[in-house]
């Protein structure tokens, strides 16, 4: 029996293509809010309200880190926005998507509720994660994305060291 290639039918392609730029937009609307709109918007108040790993969390809602912390989400949000949307470094930015997103899951986890009693341990930072996860695994951003004509080139072709980021 063969296998089905994931990016085999037009339907499919597309498929994959709304998913990569849904969970791109995610992203990139969350970063150009934080990081352009409301520019003193800080992860603090997010961080001191956690409740099952209140003590891994908490602490840094008041710690000298903030800013840093503050920045990296910000821009973290940003740049895996840009990347899932324009295809490019899908597989780098995949794999921050998806420590962010457990990172969230377990901030909300009020064991075994997470945001509220009417999630029983699970809720959309998962199925966010898994959603990212399917598209590492197909290579989403050889769909109408930037890493199937990155991967071409010539400094990318002789240079095995750069193949993994958009292959």
């Amino acid at each position: 029996m063969n296998a089905v290639n994931p990016l085999e039918t037009p339907f499919q392609r597309g498929l994959i293509l709304f998913f990569r730029v849904a969970m791109g937009w995610v992203f990139l609307y969350a970063g150009l809010t934080q990081t352009f709109i409301e520019p003193n918007w800080t992860a603090a108040s997010f961080l001191g309200h956690t409740k099952t790993f209140h003590d891994i969390y908490g602490p840094l809602a008041t710690s000298s880190l903030m800013p840093l912390i503050d920045f990296c989400v910000k821009w973290g949000h940003l740049l895996i926005g840009l990347s899932l949307v324009s295809g490019l470094m899908v597989r780098v930015s995949g794999v921050f998507g998806i420590a962010l997103m457990l990172v969230y899951w377990s901030a909300h986890l009020d064991f075994p509720y997470v945001s509220s009693p009417l999630n029983f341990l699970l809720d959309e930072h998962i199925v966010y994660a898994v959603i990212i996860v399917e598209l590492i695994a197909v290579r989403a951003g050889h769909v109408f994305g930037l890493d199937g004509y990155v991967e071409k080139l010539p400094v990318i072709e002789h240079n095995p060291f750069l193949r993994p980021l958009v292959r």
